[in-house]
């Protein structure tokens, strides 16, 4: 008998194992083939689908922000990076707010957005007068707080405290309002505490104590919390009777990371609130009948001193924001300061659209009207620069209409009118706001 040495026996060994692992393979790949072939089709469809929706996306980004591309970004804390503000051309005080990293939103997303902002305006803050380090001058507190930057941006944001209360110098608030500001975090993470949260409360009467609110009352909860989804948090007192107390689920958490925007629409009794473009409270009756509330205040509490920051920004208050269909259909023209671009730019910002899609209702239900569109400015800069830059922004909401929302063209006009007339002081920053505006008229 032949005996094998040990290097042809290894080779047997692995013809051997070669030949039962094709085998087998080639059994279970027979048993799998069909469902392969189904997850092999499956994956080309959804391959299919992703690319019809990016280049779909990238239509419409090239609206919002023509030139633009996803990316390439210079990471910065939060993931925030910077984007030019609605400030006239680059003013500093007005600078940089902070986008989500995931790059632009896409107008179709706020196509759908329902919030319009107030068109009268009654309280605007962005700190641009107000000295850093010191107390913003158009708010009151019983704590502490103050006026920062925040590395390299000359934006300034009004760092608020745990333990303090804080009133924004406003009292006397219609049956119809909104309420928008900003919010920018830092030292957020996994061991910011479920109590991190920041107090917006509506309220009758003027008080630091949270359970003395006056007889009547709305308490909003945004939660901070990064390791557990924490729910927003809806309360309120109706004639010293408390009959609403509930957890509204959501989870904000990556939002709050990334400088979200806060809308706030009271519109009689109905309460609504949206975090960017998401709505995450409607509640019809929150609100105590006969436009009771007069004081806005805000209070953070649960943050771990010196870790967990909370600034807010852009403060603006603002009567209506219901409805301006009804009024342009009724007087012929609007003028509106709710439509938004950045910094010496006719680029449109995307909260915007609820403006834009009440006009387009308003030329969807009546096709016999046609309407002139004409943007006014501030006084910053040029004024040829600035005549120039108003009539940009006006073909920009002419653009919009027609490209999201499909208006025949032939039906607007455009004008720009510059800083010729404006209509509130434009050595103020609540003046230059109010005159950073788009008129539509019935023709």
């Amino acid at each position: 008998m032949k005996i094998m040495n040990l290097s042809q026996k290894l080779v047997l060994a692995t013809g051997i194992l070669f030949f039962c692992t094709i085998s087998s393979n080639a059994q279970f790949l027979k048993k799998l083939g069909k469902t392969a072939e189904r997850a092999a089709e499956r994956a080309v469809e959804r391959r299919v689908d992703r690319e019809a929706t990016e280049k779909t996306d990238q239509a419409l980004d090239s609206i919002l922000e023509p030139g633009s591309k996803k990316g390439g970004n210079t990471p910065v804390p939060n993931g925030r990076k910077p984007e030019e503000s609605t400030s006239e051309n680059g003013d500093s005080s007005e600078n940089a707010p902070m986008a989500s990293s995931e790059g632009p939103k896409s107008l179709e997303v706020y196509s759908k957005f329902d919030y319009v902002p107030g068109d009268e305006q009654l309280f605007f803050d962005d700190f641009a007068n107000d000295f850093v380090g010191d107390f913003p001058s158009k708010w009151d507190t019983n704590g502490t707080g103050e006026v920062v930057t925040i590395g390299s941006s000359n934006e300034k944001w009004f760092e608020v405290k745990s333990s303090s209360v804080y009133f924004p110098n406003i009292s006397n608030l219609p049956e119809d309002y909104t309420i928008e500001f900003d919010i920018l975090t830092l030292g957020l993470d996994d061991q910011t505490s479920s109590t991190a949260i920041l107090n917006l409360n509506l309220e009758d009467e003027k008080t630091y104590d949270y359970y003395r609110a006056g007889k009547n009352a709305v308490n909003i909860k945004i939660p901070f919390a990064q390791y557990a989804d924490i729910d927003i948090r809806i309360w309120n007192k109706i004639n010293n009777e408390t009959l609403i107390n509930n957890n509204v689920q959501t989870d904000i958490r990556k939002a709050v990371l990334n400088k979200p925007h806060i809308s706030i629409a009271v519109n009689g009794q109905r309460f609504r609130l949206w975090v960017n473009e998401t709505k995450y409270v409607d509640v019809p009756k929150l609100v105590a009948p006969g436009g009771v509330l007069n004081y806005i205040r805000f209070e953070p509490e649960g943050l771990k001193d010196g870790k967990d920051r909370i600034f807010i920004g852009n403060l603006k208050v603002a009567k209506g924001g219901e409805d301006l269909r009804r009024k342009l259909l009724s007087e012929g023209k609007i003028s509106t300061n709710a439509i938004l671009f950045n910094s010496g730019s006719d680029q449109l910002k995307p909260e915007s659209m609820g403006v834009i899609r009440q006009i387009f209702q308003v030329l969807e239900q009546d096709s016999s009207i046609n309407l002139k569109i004409v943007g006014h400015t501030d006084s910053d800069g040029a004024e040829d620069t600035n005549m120039k830059l108003s009539k940009n922004r006006a073909e920009a909401v002419k653009s919009a209409l027609v490209s999201v929302y499909g208006v025949d063209a032939g039906r607007l006009s455009t004008d720009g009118k510059g800083e010729s007339e404006p209509v509130g002081d434009n050595s103020t920053s609540d003046g230059k706001s109010q005159n950073r505006r788009v008129e539509f008229i019935k023709l």
